[in-house]
């Protein structure tokens, strides 16, 4: 989206030291932005991010915080207007799943995620509506979701529950904050190919499961950047309490695949 202009704005992605806040942050970057990069546990590849974004044309600092904790969450809004003198945008991008079933969950494991991947963005919405507001101006906040917020993936019960929750505060949200112009809005990025991801699958697996989802393959950070890109636009001045699906078509019913007949 070479016409997005982000020149003077400001922004926080979390978790984006790898896969989609990685793309996100570098995608900002080349926009014009600002950037602050999250990351909790990769400072090296954080810190390659930053070099990307100033390769870009931006500018970039990383800035390690667990977004588990909130007074660390409220410390990356901090970071961001006390280098770069404001905070525009916000992406909540981080978070954590185990895969087990729920009934044999290692609970620290399900609570870590749930810490992670709802609070986390919970706490970044918060902290970064507050400094918008007594800023004035606006922003744009950005929670990555997820199709399973709708669709229950078995053995990711702390994920699909945490990721539901963010979309249905990300709507509360939005109509809470509209009067002072701040937009909210969700993408749902389907099967994407991150490091996320080949935590959990081999090569071989991803690419035979790939080849099943309509469209015929996983998606790229890249492409979920550009859909962060496009809600975070502040020309999309109409453009709040939405959810963008990015997913290939995988949400789509199994049968509509070609060559298969409609249950029933």
């Amino acid at each position: 989206m070479s016409d997005v202009d982000l020149r003077g704005e400001v922004a926080v992605v979390t978790g984006a030291s790898l896969g989609i806040g990685e793309a996100t942050a570098v995608a900002f970057a080349r926009a014009g932005a600002s950037v602050i990069v999250n990351y909790r546990s990769h400072r090296e590849q954080a810190e390659k991010v930053v070099a990307e974004c100033e390769q870009v044309g931006g500018k970039a600092i990383a800035i390690a915080a667990d977004v588990a904790d909130q007074a660390a969450v409220e410390g990356l809004v901090d970071a961001a207007v006390k280098n770069f003198g404001k905070l525009t945008i916000a992406v909540s991008n981080a978070a954590y799943s185990d895969r087990e079933v729920f009934y044999q969950a290692d609970m620290v494991g399900f609570k870590r995620t749930v810490d992670v991947t709802m609070w986390g963005a919970f706490y970044l919405m918060r902290a970064a509506t507050q400094q918008m507001i007594k800023q004035g101006g606006g922003g744009s906040i950005v929670l990555v979701s997820s199709p399973h917020a709708f669709i229950p993936a078995p053995r990711a019960m702390a994920y699909n529950m945490s990721k539901a929750a963010i979309e249905h505060a990300a709507r509360t949200a939005a109509i809470e904050v509209a009067e002072h112009r701040i937009r909210i809005n969700v993408i749902q990025p389907g099967w994407t190919d991150t490091p996320g991801e080949r935590k959990f699958a081999s090569e071989d697996t991803l690419q035979t499961a790939g080849a099943k989802i309509p469209l015929g393959r996983l998606g790229t950070p890249q492409e979920m950047a550009e859909g962060i890109l496009y809600l975070a636009n502040p020309k999309n001045t109409y453009l709040t309490g939405a959810a963008l699906l990015i997913d290939g078509g995988i949400s789509l019913p199994w049968w509509a695949n070609r060559g298969s007949a409609a249950p029933g």
